[in-house]
């Protein structure tokens, strides 16, 4: 059930990113998790994407993934893995989540900037196990709108940025589709106007 949270953020979130919210997410970080949502928000407002960015080579973490790390760790967001497991009639039986690139509060975020696109699902899932057993509240996760395809082609980067990896048109039918359950969500894909050339 995607649901209107635009209203409860910034215009200038609003206006420099594509948002979409799943299941109220952005009612319940207003509400309840206020300091979070503000500190999130901080990050996301002076978030620039550079073209020095988007030509570094590839490997290891990006830039982008770099810069909120670096932005909401200072505020005591940290990467964490919970380790849970499930017992049936006293027989217990692992019941595997991967880390998270950022957490505090019951509040997780992922980062995905140019994965292969299944770490969607692995991120969901993450979400909906997570959600299913008390441990968040809210997924966020930061992802980069369809539309930068453009300025990736133009500088001739289009191939490292191809449409088997991370953009939202192949986030929003995962999540359709089920994949985070009952978790609700709050997307920001990072738009051409937070592009700058240098």
């Amino acid at each position: 059930m995607w649901t209107d949270g635009q209203k409860l953020l910034p215009s200038s979130i609003v206006e420099n990113y594509e948002v979409h919210d799943w299941r109220h997410a952005t009612a319940i970080l207003s509400s309840n998790y206020t300091k979070e949502l503000e500190e999130m928000i901080e990050a996301l407002t002076t978030f620039h994407l550079r073209k020095s960015e988007i030509m570094a080579p590839g490997g290891g973490k990006s830039p982008i993934s770099s810069f909120f790390e670096r932005a909401l760790h200072r505020y005591g967001w940290v990467e964490k893995r919970f380790d849970t497991e499930i017992v049936i009639d006293g027989k217990s039986r692992e019941n595997p989540t991967h880390k998270i690139d950022l957490y505090k509060n019951q509040i997780a975020l992922e980062i995905e900037w140019n994965n292969k696109d299944p770490f969607y699902d692995r991120d969901l899932n993450n979400f909906r196990i997570l959600h299913e057993l008390g441990i968040i509240s809210v997924g966020i996760m930061i992802t980069r709108s369809d539309e930068l395809q453009d300025i990736f082609d133009r500088l001739g980067k289009g191939a490292s940025y191809g449409p088997s990896t991370t953009h939202m048109s192949k986030l929003l039918p995962r999540i359709d589709g089920g994949g985070a359950g009952g978790s609700p969500i709050l997307i920001f894909g990072i738009t051409k106007k937070l592009y700058v050339s240098h």
